[in-house]
C-alpha cells in the first residue's frame, strides 16, 4: 500500500498539516518519496499516525503518546511501561473529573439562582467575579 498524505490524512482522520507536523516532530518516519517528491506512506503509517490521534483524543500529553510509540517500537520494552503511562494517565483524568463534577454543581447552583432572580446583578457573573 502506498498512500499519498491527503489519502493518509483521510483514512486517519488527521489533517495534512497534521501529518506533517508529526513527521516533523519526529512521531511518524519520514516517508519514502516518489521522484517528483510526493510523499508516499504504507499501513505502518496508517497503524501509527491513528494510534496518535486517537491518544491525543483520550488526553494523552505528546510526551505520554511519544513514550508509548518508543515502547511499541522496542518490542523487548516490557507491556508495565505502558500501563505505568496509563496508570498517570488515568490520576489525571479521575482529578479532571473529580474537578468537572465540581464544576457542575457548582453551576447548577448558579443556574437556579439565575432563574430564579429578578435582580440586576446576575449570580453566575457575579460568583465569578469574586476572587
Amino acid at each position: 500500500m502506498r498512500l499519498q498524505i491527503g489519502e493518509l490524512a483521510r483514512r486517519t482522520g488527521c489533517n495534512i498539516d497534521t501529518v506533517r507536523y508529526y513527521e516533523k516532530v519526529g512521531m511518524i518516519a519520514p516517508p519514502m518519496r516518489t521522484e517528483a517528491g510526493y510523499r508516499l506512506y504504507g499501513a505502518d503509517d496508517v497503524r501509527r499516525l491513528s494510534f496518535i490521534r486517537r491518544a491525543r483524543e483520550l488526553g494523552f500529553q505528546p510526551e505520554e503518546v511519544r513514550a508509548m510509540l518508543r515502547l511499541s517500537d522496542e518490542r523487548s520494552q516490557p507491556c508495565a511501561e505502558v500501563m505505568g503511562v496509563a496508570r498517570s494517565h488515568l490520576a489525571d483524568v479521575r482529578s479532571k473529573v473529580a474537578d468537572l463534577q465540581a464544576m457542575e454543581a457548582a453551576l447548577e447552583i448558579l443556574v437556579v439562582k439565575c432563574e430564579k432572580g429578578v435582580s440586576t446583578l446576575c449570580p453566575l457573573i457575579e460568583t465569578l467575579s469574586n476572587i
